[in-house]
């Protein structure tokens, strides 16, 4: 037996593993010994990776769909129908009728390959990813307040913290290494703060949880900030040497009471007072948020607003502090990095930038687009409006995961022409007309980048089933099909020297320093030739960071006497994102029941409903079916839904109203009401063809 070193492919904690592999296949793994993210320990999902990429019911050969079945079709075969239909969908619709999305479980040079196949051969700025529906508020926030949307401190500086303040997240069931860690943090003395609306595992273990009402986020942080103003706790000598001048935002917060947030957001007046005081006289506070801020229509606000708080009390820039927001995917900060998103290039060169369009262009021997470029749900919303005619969706499973899960199906029916790169035959996978069986994880060489910025490599350690090939092979593969040559890699390690090359942030990387430093994190240049673990130590990309005022928005959709319920969803431990992983796992799945809506003892009791009992939720988009499972975890008058299981798809529900700043859309409120099943009746959802059909009339 074989032990090749490597990334897990779930989070994005970026834990070390031990691929084992005996007779050409991955058996088991286990915990890098002295790896400086997880330090010899795996969640357990990291555990089960071995079944996530087990090739048993792999895609092994390309699929074309003839007549509603998909029929085995040789690559030759695939690639040139995809390169006839992508040249006849821009001969109708011009370069911005087709479009890509790119995969946050992808290796950074899969995802440089993408970017650069949109722009470099297909001529449009139409690329994106999941980033999205998850972290672009974070991104957009940070760039308007710091100047960079990323991570500033390290996983490790949890060790050093006195103070850990998490909002919107659940991090000991997504993140559980860092979860771990916090909690570690806090058996050492560290105070524990967790903001959320549902008792998490960790907001019960924390010293404190303030249990904000669903989407009071901006009005909460605007709160403390205003104690700490009126009491005179924010670090003055950081404001006056640090940042911009902060009197706008003084003003903008001198009318609001403790009592007036307390009324907002149902928390105590004491318990506001204290966390004001905590996180302002604390010598290193680390703030880390998740999805539960983000996913909203004020997602951009609420991360402005826990800059503005930071800032403030002087919590950045130094060992222990920081504004760090953790992402969901194991490589969804290198999707973003390696500029597979529709507004920036790779190392976040900004794509409507001239002098940025006149270097890619000469790099890479093609014009480059000058229009911007559109989402993810601008995607769906063109093709359904007949301006985008086929789309490249490569490992995402939009039809599962985004909201509107209707409206998703009937985009992609459509369209003239859908491609997709898949492990399995997902449920997007099954509505395109051409499947490509792509190279997993432990298949291939390349690099993954965590959460905290730090680059780390991956390794091959086992040969692809069938005839299943890497995404970069295979864009390569079809630019030169379409008339462009500079696509023609002869490793993984070519197009990461490439994107070093064009990205400054990156400059100083190579396989090999990775390789003897486990990782180094960006930005890596010539004046970081080791890396940055923390940045903003002495100044922020802007010059001085800004505190900008926001004002609490609420949810686009809440309850009402038709829809009187609130709606939000998340995620259970031994599941990620759709499923399509972790559901391969007999040890994971024995864990959790599919389809579940969660609901607070005492609603139940009020309105008649017992644990198990089938339902049906719907809201003015849809309407799914599932089991009742009963958990003081939630606030009355709250519902929520995982969105792992296929079998209850909980993004039929979801809204799409949109951050008007990252396009972010709604996905953790709206109003739903629910309604008891016939006696006997076993819940049932589908999304097959006809449904999509009917549902579009």
């Amino acid at each position: 037996m074989q032990v090749i070193p490597s990334i897990c492919t779930f989070c994005g904690v970026g834990c070390g593993i031990g691929l084992r592999v005996e007779h050409g296949r991955v058996v088991g793994v286990e915990p890098q010994p002295g790896h400086p993210v997880s330090q010899g320990q795996l969640c357990a999902k990291g555990w089960s990776t071995s079944f996530a990429i087990d090739p048993a019911n792999r895609l092994r050969e390309p699929l074309i769909k003839e007549h509603g079945q998909f029929r085995p079709a040789t690559w030759d075969e695939a690639l040139e129908r995809i390169a006839s239909e992508f040249r006849a969908a821009q001969e109708t619709a011009g370069a911005d009728g087709v479009g890509v999305i790119s995969c946050a479980r992808a290796t950074n040079e899969d995802n440089y390959a993408a970017q650069k196949f949109a722009r470099a051969v297909l001529g449009t700025n139409n690329v994106d990813h999941c980033a999205r529906i998850c972290h672009s508020p974070s991104v957009a926030g940070l760039a308007r307040t710091l100047g960079s949307g990323a991570m500033t401190n390290s996983i490790a500086d949890i060790d050093l913290a006195e103070l850990i303040l998490v909002i919107g997240a659940d991090v000991t069931e997504n993140h559980a290494m860092i979860g771990a860690r916090m909690l570690r943090a806090q058996a050492r003395g560290a105070k524990l703060v967790v903001i959320d609306p549902r008792k998490t595992r960790l907001a019960r273990l924390a010293d404190i949880h303030l249990q904000l009402r669903l989407g009071s986020n901006v009005a909460l942080l605007n709160g403390l900030l205003q104690i700490i103003f009126a009491n005179g706790w924010e670090n003055a000598a950081f404001l006056a040497e640090r940042c911009e001048d902060i009197t706008p935002l003084r003003r903008h917060l001198a009318g609001i009471t403790p009592e007036q947030t307390s009324a907002a957001t149902g928390i105590p007046v004491a318990d506001l007072l204290r966390v004001a005081e905590l996180f302002s006289h604390s010598p290193a506070a680390f703030t880390a948020w998740g999805m539960g801020i983000t996913q909203f229509q004020s997602g951009t606000n609420n991360v402005i607003a826990v800059s503005n708080l930071a800032l403030a009390c002087g919590q950045v820039g130094r060992p222990g502090t920081g504004i760090n927001p953790l992402r969901g995917q194991n490589n969804v900060q290198g999707a973003c990095d390696m500029g597979c998103l529709p507004n920036v290039y790779p190392g976040y060169q900004q794509a409507d930038a001239p002098a940025v369009q006149a270097k890619f262009a000469q790099a890479w021997g093609a014009p480059m687009p000058a229009r911007p470029g559109l989402t993810s749900l601008g995607m769906t919303r063109a093709a359904l409006d007949g301006n985008l005619r086929a789309l490249m969706i490569i490992g995402e499973d939009p039809v599962v995961t985004d909201p509107d899960q209707r409206q998703v199906a009937r985009s992609l029916q459509a369209l003239d022409f859908l491609v997709v790169f898949e492990l399995t035959l997902t449920e997007t996978a099954k509505m395109a007309d051409v499947v490509l069986p792509a190279a997993s994880f432990v298949e291939k060489d390349g690099t993954f980048t965590n959460c905290e910025r730090r680059v780390q490599r991956i390794r091959k350690a086992v040969g692809a089933p069938g005839t299943a090939r890497c995404d970069w092979q295979i864009l390569g593969d079809l630019a030169a099909r379409m008339g462009y040559a500079g696509m023609d890699w002869d490793s993984a390690e070519a197009v990461f020297d490439e994107m070093a090359a064009v990205a400054p942030i990156f400059s100083a990387m190579s396989y090999a320093e990775l390789d003897a430093r486990h990782g180094l994190h960006w930005p890596c240049d010539a004046e970081h030739p080791q890396g940055s673990p923390l940045l903003h130590a002495q100044s922020f990309p802007l010059g001085r960071a800004r505190l900008i005022p926001v004002s609490q928005v609420e949810p686009a959709e809440c309850p009402d006497a038709e829809y009187p319920w609130l709606f939000t969803t998340h995620r259970f431990h031994f599941h990620y994102n759709c499923g399509s992983m972790t559901r391969k796992s007999p040890l994971l799945e024995r864990e959790t029941p599919a389809g579940l809506v969660l609901m607070n003892p005492l609603d139940a009791a009020e309105h008649g409903y017992a644990d198990l009992q089938a339902v049906r939720v719907s809201s003015r988009r849809g309407a799914v079916e599932a089991r009742l499972q009963l958990t003081d975890d939630l606030p009355r008058g709250m519902l929520a839904m995982p969105y792992h299981f296929r079998e209850a798809p909980c993004n039929r529900l979801t809204n799409d109203a949109m951050d008007p700043v990252s396009k972010m859309p709604e996905l953790k409120a709206c109003a739903v009401a629910i309604e008891p099943l016939p006696a006997g009746a076993a819940p049932h959802n589908r999304i097959d063809a006809s449904e999509v059909a009917h549902a579009s009339l």
